[in-house]
């Protein structure tokens, strides 16, 4: 859990999943225990299967007649080894005899990655073996999480990602996402048989969440490589905080270009140039576009992020350790106006809140909803007590007159336009806590999947705002 306050420090633009993204340096999913067991370089894994390698050499007949036999047998045990890593999806050695002993060495050498990954992935994460370590979903969803600060943890600027970094994000996300094709449920279907009759049989198929959502992200991934992509070639550049851009490496010789000075805290994020006169009417066209697309991406990411953590258990701990008046929980103030009003407002009351920081926002953001829940248990409580309840409360819906029904809706309503107020809100205590202890491994990929995504789309709206705002700056 003390993890993710490295993650945050490192974020360029403070994205927080949930309503609130992933921040590039995370190393655990949201505060939860232990290390990606794929971080780093790693094997690779295809989804699709191949019988028999393209690589492997054709043996002569006459080749059994050879008094050289062990020497003929080589290029038949290079092949073999190649099918493997074409089913593995790792890199494929190239046909050279002069190669042939430095690919043996390349292949086994990413064998034994494999084999000591997916030995840290069963183990979850505990190198003792005692049986301590997270369960599966926790183990995969720290996988996630590791790999896209290992591969986009460094990328701060508009600028096509590294090929290497980029062959290691599709190749090790293939690997982690093919749990999901495993992961099925079984349903009626009819069967018709020869003689006309129609019967009745179980036959499975892919999950429902995971059949709608997982090709869904997919797809988003695949947009968000294309939009970092399209800046190859550009009319801006960047340059570090407070120097020359003579001393960039975009920059022309002798040429000399103010830097737009960043008046925010993220002082270690590269500062993007432009020439005096701005960019041409062409590239602003292209930014504005590329931010629309990635803010239409950012918010499918939220929806199903939100989608998936809403379906998720709410843990036991997390009940346990509710408080136990919401009173005491939000304070007087709020408390008395969430009672008192007649109609509430939660945008006036969070106008009169006057909320200065995002460490505030989340700091109410957990209050309010831990007093929800507050309320929410003692209106179930209260209607439970006898049968004549449960009957008054069918026929009457006398409970939503109930004192704490009415706390509990309100603070739910406050809660939702908290987080419209503040979409980079980071994930809130109920939802770090759901993500701990959750142990559907689905809904771990899903999660974790669409909280990387969310955070790799907000930070492509921040750059592309940062390099339209020097562009606004170098035209006056």
């Amino acid at each position: 859990m003390e993890n993710s306050s490295n993650f945050d420090e490192n974020s360029d633009v403070g994205y927080q999943p949930s309503h609130s993204s992933v921040d590039q340096n995370d190393h655990s999913i949201t505060e939860t225990v232990g290390y990606s067991t794929f971080s780093g370089d790693s094997f690779a894994y295809c989804r699709t299967n191949s019988e028999v390698s393209n690589f492997s050499e054709p043996i002569d007949d006459n080749s059994f007649r050879s008094e050289h036999s062990p020497s003929l047998w080589t290029p038949v045990k290079h092949g073999a080894s190649q099918a493997v890593l074409s089913r593995l999806g790792m890199k494929q050695p190239r046909n050279s005899m002069d190669d042939k002993s430095e690919d043996l060495d390349l292949l086994e050498s990413e064998l034994d990655m494999m084999r000591e990954r997916f030995s840290k992935l069963l183990l979850g994460e505990d190198m003792s073996g005692g049986g301590k370590g997270v369960c599966t979903a926790v183990t995969i969803s720290n996988s996630i999480t590791n790999l896209y600060a290992t591969v986009f943890g460094q990328n701060l600027k508009l600028e096509p990602l590294n090929p290497e970094k980029k062959a290691m994000w599709k190749r090790e996300m293939n690997c982690l996402l093919s749990v999901c094709d495993y992961i099925v449920e079984f349903a009626p279907t009819a069967q018709y048989l020869e003689d006309g009759t129609i019967v009745e049989m179980m036959t499975s198929r892919p999950r429902s969440d995971i059949y709608i959502n997982l090709p869904a992200l997919q797809k988003l991934d695949t947009m968000l490589i294309e939009i970092l992509d399209s800046f190859h070639d550009t009319e801006f550049w960047y340059a570090d905080q407070g120097s020359l851009s003579g001393n960039s490496t975009r920059s022309r010789a002798g040429s000399f270009r103010r830097i737009v000075q960043r008046k925010d805290e993220k002082w270690w994020l590269p500062v993007p140039c432009v020439h005096p006169g701005g960019l041409s009417e062409k590239s602003t066209k292209h930014l504005s576009e590329k931010r629309d697309c990635a803010n239409q991406i950012h918010k499918a990411a939220m929806a199903i992020n939100s989608s998936v953590l809403a379906e998720m258990d709410i843990p036991e701990t997390y009940m346990a350790n509710l408080p136990k008046s919401g009173r005491t929980s939000l304070g007087d103030t709020i408390y008395r106006y969430m009672y008192s009003a007649d109609k509430f407002s939660p945008d006036y009351l969070l106008d009169c809140l006057k909320i200065s920081s995002e460490h505030e926002a989340l700091e109410l953001a957990d209050k309010v909803e831990s007093s929800m829940f507050t309320w929410r248990r003692k209106a179930c409580l209260s209607h439970s007590k006898t049968s004549w309840n449960k009957v008054k409360d069918l026929m009457a819906d006398t409970d939503r007159s109930d004192k704490n029904y009415t706390l509990a809706e309100r603070a739910e309503t406050l809660l939702f336009c908290l987080k419209q107020r503040y979409p980079e809100l980071s994930q809130t205590s109920l939802d770090t806590c759901k993500i701990q202890y959750n142990r559907d491994v689905g809904k771990a990929i899903l999660e974790s999947y669409s909280r990387v995504l969310e955070g790799l789309a907000f930070n492509i709206v921040a750059w592309i705002e940062d390099v339209l705002h020097a562009d606004k700056s170098a035209r006056k």
